[in-house]
């Protein structure tokens, strides 16, 4: 059965947001693509939209085995990624609608290949099957995703049958997790080994940027300091974030080489800064597995001429699974060396407490998950309170990540929190850019 036509929705139902996720209907995807195709600046540009049909699985068995309050909980949170992903994600314009149950509709007015739209789905299924917290229990969602690039002057209604009818075989499928509709007129995009070609080339030929996200005191605003992230310009498939980039590295087993690559060029261009601004690199779950990282690492930092204590190094509970006793040691090494550790996205995973009495941690980062309420719901604010009384008895500086709002910014500030990143200030900038934030900070 295919999703629901036009016809099949009342117009209750399509016009208002729905109550739980605050997602529009699906009658917003309808008013956004007739705005896309009415507006003269965006027209020409019709033939690069793109629609992707997530639905979810066992939301029946979570109702039973956690309780409707843990489904309901699960989907405000699937909504709450896919909208932070978006935004982070998609250059052009988009369009999210919940159309029932666990299925949402994500339209956008990409100018990109098949196979970028293929790495976006990609990326997206990976976020919505992180494990989810809810109070009776650990979720682990396994969403499915159909997707299309629209033909020509093809109505809303049409490519909605084709997502519904092509998420439908996807699902009664045993491992796959994503797929085409059909009808596509486009020519298939780059093969997984042509990327991961391209990739190698692209580490060699120094075509891997590095953007850099300023961070912030809650004292007082000042800039403290940026987090490197990395984006790659592909010359064919367009601008490919942090999240796939890494997705094709691990696919090509390069993920150690890309790392390298990344810390290499984020230390060569941070040893210009002026004052004490502060560089945080991340550390992915190979450069812990590798037995030579804290050597490479340090090798670095004396080359590039960085000091040492000045560099943060940001680690996730993810990172630290395979093996905490040899996390440690290395951990101890870098802060022998000077080097400050933050434990990154906290709150996004388990949050195994143990992580923070076994690991030399200087930082705790909290996830933008754990932001998100705060404004709204004294629960989270609770939460939030009680992290950050646990952090200062273990002489943990607290780092809040995702601040979109100054009403966040004043609550993580009044709570006790000491930095702050996100689009409030800042988004990730090119050197040149944040040379110049620097200069005017100064």
């Amino acid at each position: 059965m295919g999703a629901p036509q036009q016809d099949h929705v009342s117009d209750y139902s399509r016009k208002i947001e729905d109550r739980l996720t605050g997602i529009p209907g699906i009658a917003a995807v309808h008013d956004r693509i007739a705005a896309w195709r009415a507006d003269p600046a965006i027209a020409p540009r019709y033939a690069h939209v793109h629609a992707m049909l997530l639905g979810l699985r066992r939301l029946e068995t979570i109702n039973i085995t956690y309780g409707e309050a843990a489904g309901d909980g699960a989907l405000e949170e699937v909504a709450n990624r896919i909208q932070h992903f978006a935004s982070e994600e998609l250059d052009g314009p988009w369009q999210l609608a919940r159309i029932g149950g666990g299925s949402f509709v994500l339209a956008a007015n990409e100018a990109c290949s098949r196979e970028r739209w293929q790495l976006v789905a990609d990326q997206l299924a990976d976020l919505i099957a992180r494990p989810i917290a809810v109070p009776t229990g650990i979720l682990r969602l396994s969403p499915r995703i159909a997707l299309l690039r629209a033909l020509g002057e093809e109505s809303v209604e049409s490519m909605l049958d084709r997502l519904g009818t092509t998420l439908q075989h996807v699902s009664e499928q045993q491992g796959g997790r994503l797929a085409w509709a059909d009808g596509e007129l486009t020519p298939p995009g780059r093969s997984s080994a042509q990327l991961e070609a391209d990739l190698l080339e692209a580490i060699d030929g120094d075509q891997i940027e590095i953007l850099f996200q300023p961070q912030f005191s809650l004292a007082d605003d000042s800039l403290t300091g940026a987090e490197a992230l990395a984006r790659w310009n592909h010359p064919e498939l367009g601008r490919i974030g942090a999240g796939a980039l890494f997705t094709i590295a691990e696919r090509a087993d390069h993920v150690a080489q890309l790392s390298h690559h990344i810390a290499r060029k984020a230390l060569w261009t941070a040893r210009d800064w002026e004052g004490d601004l502060r560089l945080s690199i991340n550390v992915t779950p190979a450069d812990l597995a590798s037995g030579s990282y804290v050597h490479q690492m340090l090798d670095l930092v004396r080359e590039s001429g960085f000091p040492p204590r000045r560099l943060t190094l940001e680690v996730t509970e993810q990172a630290l699974i395979s093996d905490v006793t040899q996390a440690a040691e290395m951990m101890a090494e870098f802060s022998a060396q000077g080097i400050r550790i933050a434990l990154d996205d906290f709150g996004a995973g388990f949050c195994n407490f143990r992580y923070l009495k076994v690991l030399p941690m200087h930082y705790l980062k909290l996830d933008r998950s754990m932001i998100e309420g705060i404004t709204s719901d004294k629960r989270d604010v609770a939460v939030l309170r009680a992290i950050v009384a646990m952090a200062d008895a273990l002489d943990l500086k607290v780092i809040a990540e995702g601040i979109e709002e100054e009403a966040q910014r004043e609550v993580v500030a009044r709570e006790g929190c000491m930095y702050f990143q996100g689009f409030l200030r800042a988004q990730p900038m090119s050197a040149a850019m944040f040379e110049k934030l620097a200069r005017s900070a100064s």
